[in-house]
């Protein structure tokens, strides 16, 4: 059974989230095309764009990744131009104009379903005619629905708006309403680890015969962290970073 969509997906930022997110989709074939918005020119040439798609320092080479060691390059047809290329049989425009999501060309691509990993626009709350930019510019642009990949940070007061939900797959994805909801968060790295431990327990034996709790994170380091020693920023709040 051919299970491709004819919907194109959107990924706003090529961070190493929506990296692999591309690796994802390109292995799995869900989508006939992807579109990327990087947002700016990268390094010397479009060819600096490639060099990234193409390796990660963890999982190693994309095409090992998906067809094993001995495998050749799954990147083809590249056109810089066009800003075009095909990754293991799957059309990829990359988009490098516009940063806020409102003025990405979604509706253009017929991008339906927006992928945001630049952890810059979780404040569901936001007009889509925020200076700074919103998750809502994505519905806006042409997008139906929006997945942050980071916890929603809303102002303390704030409502979360009626058309939002956070869920975790196999936690509570069963509170996901497709008529309702056109923005959703799949919360946090750290979320989604614990709440596969705790919620087993609690459905087990029971919230009130847990008398205590505390976790402990092993993190790597992100795209915020600092991984040499330096005087933090003014104002900065955490001090680890």
């Amino acid at each position: 059974m051919n299970t491709k969509s004819s919907i194109t997906l959107g990924i706003n930022g090529l961070g190493r989230i929506g990296k692999l997110s591309l690796w994802h989709h390109a292995g799995r074939k869900y989508f006939d095309s992807i579109v990327i918005n990087v947002g700016r020119e990268v390094g010397m040439s479009f060819q600096d764009i490639i060099h990234y798609i193409e390796r990660d320092t963890t999982y190693g080479r994309l095409e090992s990744f998906l067809n094993g060691y001995q495998s050749k390059s799954v990147i083809s047809d590249v056109d810089e131009a066009a800003g075009s290329l095909n990754v293991n049989g799957s059309k990829v425009k990359i988009l490098r104009n516009n940063r806020n999501p409102k003025d990405i060309e979604w509706a253009r691509h017929n991008a339906r379903i927006v992928v945001d990993t630049t952890g810059q626009f979780l404040d569901p709350s936001l007009g889509a005619d925020e200076p700074k930019g919103s998750i809502r510019g994505h519905i806006e642009a042409g997008a139906q629905k929006v997945i942050a990949s980071a916890p929603f940070k809303l102002k303390e007061g704030v409502a979360m708006p009626e058309d939002t939900v956070t869920t975790v797959m196999g936690i509570n994805d069963g509170d996901y309403d497709p008529v309702k909801h056109n923005i959703i968060s799949n919360a946090s790295c750290t979320t989604t680890c614990l709440s596969h431990m705790i919620k087993p327990l609690i459905d087990s034996f029971g919230i009130e015969r847990i008398l205590s709790a505390s976790m402990a994170t092993v993190h790597a380091a992100t795209g915020s962290q600092q991984v040499l020693d330096r005087l933090p920023k003014t104002s900065a709040t955490d001090l680890r970073k």
